[in-house]
């Protein structure tokens, strides 16, 4: 049976702190009060207010600092001023994403939750007195100052001009000026920030603002609930939405300069329990003609993906969970293939880049025009090269194999776990396993992993055991290799990562894949196919990753260990079966 936690009260009397009156005393106030015994005893002047917090550190086993001791380690950029000064806290230092953090009050897990999900990183609490800290504070950070507009995105302008009653008035000049403002700031500032979405997201008693960078969300800033209605009418506004529908949803597009680059916006709108969900994914125009090299493909991986491409006919399918770079991919391979001696048409819903010399089809089910319709008008294109955004049923499956097995080159995208995987999802849209054998040239699986960052990574002495077995990093690789970590710094947020890379497997069609396709043979069977044949799986290119320094043990645990355990068991079946 756990044992409790011995009473403050106790803690004080063996402290030699306090007396068992005082500590009588403390108690018959503090519940008269409604207040907690430290605090009461600190106001009646039965104890110090450091005995206290000496004795609060003891209860909870953390420990106890005067932040002049570790003035040198307080870094007040990794928590906005506001929050520092409202709750009296310290920000020591975050590493490998744990948070060094100085508080008085180690009971109010609302703000360390708070902070956990906001900052996301684990908080490691240490203990000070409220007084200390705050004439640290004072000391070191003067006197509270206006926040300045770059700094936060409510100025107190915009919540002076926002009343209660903004649903009703925002029409009105002295409403629109300060939301136009603040929305033309957030999204600038997310293009700034290198996000890829910004999340609106209505909550009970406020509007949740989340950035997503390098595939993780970041909370940015919790706007005022009165602000709601004005804030998300200026983007549907904006998108060219109609603002007065709210029951269904809706999609729209915003077209910004930011720094010299004009950035499209796609905008999607969603009915919510406490009001529209808006999100806006950043569409810049550089980020799918990085090269194929700098998408993270390894030497091997590299040459064989440039001899696909190049094939005269047949499927080539890209396949990954949504926001693991499937469009990004064939879009690099587009830009490669786009010469003047070839016709390339694609089928998209929606057209999330345009390119020069490219004939791209914007699918509009509302009037009928659908993927098979402009698949079939394809042909009759006489194209060479023919994108399908995905492949999402039978219909468009048909036409896609149809006209891959007539002269054309198909690039498309399927949603399945792994590249093996592709084959059964297409047989089970209900495509004979013959077509599928006969007309698919290859699958390739991918995964976006975030890269360290370079300015701030450091080597690993004691990298986690655990993240090592997931990836399946021996105690040789060990020897051999530098491990790297995550610190953090200016330049990635504190987050010890900055930008991201694929990791893929690639199968490529043989004859005993082939056969096994058109026997219907299980997925495991294929795969262990697959992997006798070259194919490495998505674990082994993250673990090539790790050992050159370019990401960490734990993301790739992080992104692939499921897959990748799988693809572990399977390679140990082929072993024995050999």
């Amino acid at each position: 049976m756990a044992r409790s936690r011995k009473k403050i009260g106790e803690i004080l009397v063996e402290m030699g702190a306090a007396t068992p009156d005082a500590v009588e005393k403390g108690l018959k106030l503090a519940k008269g009060s409604g207040k907690r015994i430290g605090e009461a005893m600190v106001e009646a002047e039965l104890c110090k207010e450091e005995d206290v917090a000496k004795a609060l550190a003891k209860q909870f086993g953390l420990p106890f600092v005067d932040p002049n001791d570790v003035a040198e380690e307080v870094d007040a950029k990794l928590i906005p001023e506001d929050l520092i000064r409202k709750h009296l806290i310290l920000p020591l230092s975050k590493t490998n994403g744990r948070l060094q953090l100085v508080v008085h009050d180690p009971l109010n897990l609302e703000l360390l939750d708070m902070l956990r999900f906001r900052l996301n990183a684990e908080v490691e609490p240490r203990i000070a007195s409220k007084g200390r800290i705050k004439q640290f504070l004072d000391t070191k950070l003067g006197q509270p100052r206006m926040v300045e507009a770059d700094e936060s995105l409510v100025t107190e302008s915009i919540d002076r001009s926002v009343d209660k009653s903004v649903d009703a008035s925002i029409d009105r000049t002295a409403t629109d000026a300060p939301i136009v403002k603040l929305v033309n700031r957030m999204i600038i500032e997310a293009v700034k920030m290198r996000a890829s979405d910004i999340h609106l997201e209505p909550m009970n008693d406020r509007v949740r603002l989340r950035y997503r960078i390098d595939g993780v969300c970041i909370e940015r800033d919790n706007l005022p609930k009165r602000m709601q209605n004005a804030i998300l009418a200026r983007m549907k506004l904006m998108a060219g939405i109609n603002i007065s529908e709210r029951r269904i949803p809706q999609d729209g597009r915003i077209k910004m300069p930011v720094d010299q680059d004009t950035i499209d916006f796609r905008v999607s709108s969603c009915p919510a329990y406490h009001g529209e969900s808006v999100v806006l994914r950043i569409l810049r125009p550089d980020s799918v003609r990085i090269g194929l090299e700098n998408l993270g493909f390894e030497p091997e991986n590299l040459e064989a993906f440039n001899k696909i491409i190049r094939r005269p006919n047949g499927i080539f399918l890209v396949t990954g969970p949504t926001g693991s770079g499937k469009t990004t991919t064939l879009y690099s391979a587009l830009d490669v293939l786009n010469r003047p001696d070839k016709k390339i048409i694609t089928a998209e819903d929606p057209i999330e880049y345009a390119f020069a010399g490219i004939n791209q089809c914007q699918v509009r089910e509302d009037i009928g025009l659908s993927f098979p319709l402009i698949l079939r008008a394809m042909l009759r294109q006489a194209p060479n090269i023919i994108l399908v955004g995905e492949i999402r049923d039978k219909e468009v499956a048909e036409v896609a194999i149809q006209a891959a097995l007539t002269g054309h080159l198909v690039f498309s995208t399927l949603h399945t776990n792994d590249a093996p995987s592709a084959i059964t999802r297409l047989v089970d849209m209900g495509m004979k396993p013959f077509l599928v054998a006969s007309s698919i040239q290859a699958v390739m699986a991918q995964r976006l992993i975030r890269v360290l960052c370079p300015k701030c990574k450091a080597p690993d002495d004691s990298p986690d055991q655990k993240f090592l077995r997931l990836t399946g990093i021996t105690a040789e690789d060990v020897k051999n290799h530098t491990i790297m970590k995550p610190v953090g710094c200016d330049a990635c947020n504190g987050s010890g990562y900055r930008g991201r890379k694929a990791i893929f497997e690639m199968m490529i069609m043989n004859q005993k894949i082939r056969e096994l396709a058109f026997d219907q043979r299980p997925v495991n069977e294929l795969r262990a196919a697959a992997i006798a044949s070259g194919m490495k799986p998505l674990l082994y290119d993250g673990k090539v990753k790790i050992l050159k320094g370019t990401t960490s043990p734990a993301e790739i645990a992080r992104i692939v260990q499921v897959e990748g355990l799988t693809a572990l068991a399977d390679e140990k079946e082929t072993a024995d079966a050999v």
